[in-house]
């Protein structure tokens, strides 16, 4: 009697998470609808705001830069006042940032309102962290729900792409701009009604680590001004230069402050632990790619070879169907990851999606003259990252004490960003001559042959050094 009590238990709880899920698919589209819905129009974008191609890059190095601050205190409030406070939290925050980018009147209001925007970047982790949590720490159950968490952000990002395609030029660019504005407020709403209030997972007694904030900002705020400087200045610039030195001098006294906190605000030992450190390093290098080449490979498939000697002269649409190709191997690659991880093991099929990133960024570097080509390079690519996207918050999650699953799992995207955000400001210096920002001109085919080159060889390391790692037990790794 007692075992078929426990056993309807159980199931009541497993249909109980699926009904959460549910819910959490709602949010995923909205995810999917930010990060697919502008890639079509980045070179609208850039005429409705007077900038040239290679300064959108700096949209999403602001924005990626704002979401690697942003990640570690909301994971670490996650763990401290309930999940689902935090995910309104940022939902809002994005919501409202959205709604700005509407109205905003030049390219620098716009900036502040798309990097405040990237809150959005730890509403995955969250999820797989209310997740985790109501599964009772099941690493399987926890594993099927984020695949189908990201496989709902992969469709929508297809529906928010082919959506832009179709509207840019049928509307004005403010009506445009609004679509994923209402999409996210009617998230919000999602949230607030449909997710039950969850209990902290640490203790809320514990205070928070404003020192860490404190330098962390301080070493990534250095870093990117030195890269800006490098993009203004020049690159014979001693104080651009002298600014990236300092601020990656000062991952030392961040170090330092961390190790001394009873609950840091990023747990540095956890970070290099034997199951989590493959996993960061990895999440890192591959974000130069799948966030830092974003805009990059918009405005080169944009760009009209009749006028500069290179580019494919696409419109909008035939980006959206690029997205749509790039999106549909994505979801191929997480969702036959399973069978690579029988096969091969945990962090020999992660490796190998490594290398097929690296392969398809490097084939664009012969292979980059018509739409054919283009589309084989993104099949490839898109087969490694989505199971690399599907694999690593769970992987994180799984190799991290049940205190600090939102932080693991929030770190794999902040580590992500963090190489997104240098690897855009690195893009926005090889796709631009010296001078200030805002000059309208096209982009040097150097700076893209630079971007593809560097995304390759980010993700040929990063599987590299999966192989090098000693190997950890399958369920820490995956």
């Amino acid at each position: 009697m007692t075992t078929e009590r426990q056993s309807t238990g159980l199931e009541r709880a497993a249909r109980g998470i699926w009904v959460i899920v549910g819910f959490l698919v709602a949010v995923e589209f909205a995810s999917g609808i930010l990060q697919g819905y502008y890639t079509p129009i980045f070179s609208d974008l850039a005429a409705h705001l007077g900038v040239s191609d290679a300064d959108l890059n700096w949209l999403e190095a602001g924005q990626l830069i704002v979401s690697a601050l942003c990640v570690p205190p909301l994971a670490r409030l996650g763990d401290l006042i309930g999940h689902k406070k935090v995910l309104l939290l940022a939902t809002g925050l994005t919501a409202a940032a959205t709604w700005w980018t509407v109205v905003a009147p030049d390219f620098g209001s716009f900036l502040v309102a798309w990097s405040i925007q990237g809150a959005y970047v730890i509403w995955l982790p969250l999820e797989v962290a209310i997740v985790h949590r109501r599964t009772n720490g099941d690493t399987a159950l926890t594993r099927k729900a984020a695949g189908i968490l990201v496989g709902a952000l992969e469709i929508s990002v297809i529906i928010g792409a082919v959506a832009a395609g179709a509207l840019v030029g049928a509307l004005p660019m403010a009506a445009i701009l609004a679509i994923p504005a209402l999409c996210v407020t009617a998230v919000f709403v999602v949230i607030a009604l449909g997710i039950e209030p969850d209990r902290p997972t640490a203790a809320t007694e514990n205070s928070f680590d404003w020192a860490g904030l404190g330098v962390l900002t301080l070493v990534l705020g250095l870093v990117m001004a030195g890269l800006i400087g490098v993009r203004v200045l020049g690159a014979g610039s001693l104080l651009a230069w002298g600014l990236v030195v300092l601020g990656l001098a000062a991952l030392w006294p961040f170090w330092k402050v961390e190790v001394r906190q009873s609950e840091p605000l990023i747990d540095v030992r956890l970070l290099v632990s034997r199951g989590q450190w493959p996993i960061q390093l990895t999440a890192f290098l591959f974000g130069m790619s799948v966030l830092g080449a974003q805009i990059p490979l918009s405005t080169f498939a944009r760009t009209d070879p009749a006028v500069t000697g290179y580019g494919l002269g696409a419109d909008a649409s035939f980006v959206s169907m690029l997205i749509a190709l790039y999106v549909i191997t994505m979801a191929l690659g997480a969702f036959t990851l399973p069978l690579w991880a029988r096969g091969l093991g945990p962090m020999r099929s992660q490796a190998v999606a490594c290398f097929l990133v690296a392969l398809g960024y490097l084939m664009w570097l012969p292979f980059h003259g018509s739409t054919g080509q283009a589309l084989l390079n993104m099949a490839v690519i898109g087969l490694g990252s989505g199971a690399l996207v599907a694999s690593l918050p769970a992987a994180a999650a799984a190799a991290a004490p049940a205190s600090r699953t939102a932080f693991a799992t929030g770190m794999t995207n902040a580590t992500k960003t963090v190489g997104g955000a240098i690897a855009s400001a690195v893009f926005a210096i090889a796709l631009a001559s010296t001078g200030s920002i805002g000059a309208e001109a096209k982009a040097p085919l150097s700076g893209y042959l630079t971007v593809w080159a560097v995304c390759g060889l980010a993700a040929a390391v990063a599987g590299a050094l999966l192989l090098l790692a000693r190997a950890a037990p399958a369920d820490d790794t995956l």
